[in-house]
């Protein structure tokens, strides 16, 4: 199976705007998991209703001393990533509100970089928490990284999982959009995977 891994050192539950709405069940889905240190991105493609992944990795923003440079670096490469797989939606997650403000402000900075640059690209954005994310991929919102990383590679058949777990986050995001997404032949969308396999048993082998 030819997955791309990629590193790059150069280069609510859920809230939605809409920009431009796709409009068929193939679509390309940019999931980031955003950050002032190291920004984590997953790209699906969904042919008939069912997930491929196409890219995961990272990109290292630490080589910048200066906060406003590395939201600069953010944007930038975010538009690169936008530029390069074409995708109709951006999946992003939100800041985690913790005890310290000055790490959740800059965190919501280099969200807000990111989705900057999505907007202009006329995407449609969807912002999903980071509990409704695990819950979507693992069934539990307090499922760890390893755990959310372990089930992606087995729902998309990962050959191997990227060195960052950065990356499997942002790609954690897309499939999650996929689930909350999804409907097939008149049926609601799935919430989660456990729901897929509930609604769909003849998936199971």
């Amino acid at each position: 199976m030819n997955i791309k891994l990629e590193t790059s050192t150069e280069l609510a539950s859920s809230t939605k705007l809409n920009i431009k709405q796709s409009t068929n069940t193939n679509r390309i889905i940019l999931g980031i998991d955003p950050g002032t240190i190291i920004m984590g991105y997953g790209v699906i493609e969904i042919i008939n209703n069912s997930p491929k992944l196409i890219s995961v990795g990272h990109i290292e923003i630490n080589k910048f001393n200066d906060h406003y440079l590395k939201l600069k670096y953010i944007f930038e490469k975010t538009i690169s990533l936008i530029d390069q797989y074409i995708p109709d939606e951006l999946a992003i997650e939100a800041p985690f509100y913790g005890n310290n403000v000055q790490s959740m402000l800059k965190l919501g900075r280099a969200q807000g970089a990111a989705i900057a640059a999505a907007l202009t690209r006329e995407m449609q954005i969807t912002e999903y928490a980071p509990r409704k994310i695990k819950l979507s991929i693992t069934g539990t919102g307090t499922a760890s990284k390893e755990q959310v990383a372990i089930m992606l590679s087995k729902i998309l058949n990962m050959d191997k999982l990227p060195s960052k777990l950065d990356a499997t986050d942002g790609l954690a995001v897309a499939l999650c959009h996929f689930y909350q997404t999804k409907v097939t032949g008149g049926k609601s969308a799935v919430k989660s995977w456990k729901d897929f396999i509930n609604k769909n048993p003849d998936k199971l082998l």
